[in-house]
């Protein structure tokens, strides 16, 4: 079920920073997108993509480490824009598992620019494999000296075949 999420005018305000940084900033093959990221208090934070043969990372990961420098861990909203005017773009696949495992309840802005829309993360990656869900606990392999066991749902112990 997809959670659209009615645009409000800091949201223009959050593209319109993103496309004003694109124009300033994208003059270049190595820099073709720039992101920004609003906090629930105003806070804008702002990146561009770094291209390189290895990836690099994308614009959205550039805004949420200029977030982090500045000790911000609490993203409300995201949006990233093409250069040439290009518009807003979803963001790729690694980028949804960051901004997942970073920021669960951030909201990204998609779609075209007359109709833009502001979606939950968790709605660009359905069934997602969440980072934290998946960490072990050091503690109890420490405390025990063995991993832990998955608990598979309806097993049945090897015997019973």
């Amino acid at each position: 079920m997809t959670t659209t999420t009615t645009m409000l005018d800091t949201d223009r305000a959050l593209v319109q920073a993103a496309t004003a940084v694109a124009k300033l900033r994208c003059r270049s093959d190595n820099h073709s997108v720039a992101a920004a990221a609003r906090t629930a208090d105003g806070r804008v934070f702002t990146g561009v993509n770094l291209a390189h043969f290895t990836g690099g990372p994308c614009a959205e990961l550039v805004a949420l480490g200029a977030a982090a420098t500045q000790g911000e861990a609490e993203l409300e909203t995201i949006v990233a824009v093409g250069d040439r005017g290009r518009g807003v773009l979803p963001p790729c696949g690694r980028c949804r598992q960051v901004l997942l495992d970073y920021h669960p309840g951030i909201q990204v802005i998609v779609g075209p620019i007359d109709a833009l829309r502001k979606l939950p993360v968790t709605d660009l990656l359905p069934d997602s494999y969440v980072w934290a869900d998946q960490r072990l606990d050091a503690s109890a392999i420490v405390r025990t000296g063995q991993w832990p066991m998955p608990t598979v749902p309806a097993s049945r112990a090897a015997s019973e075949d």
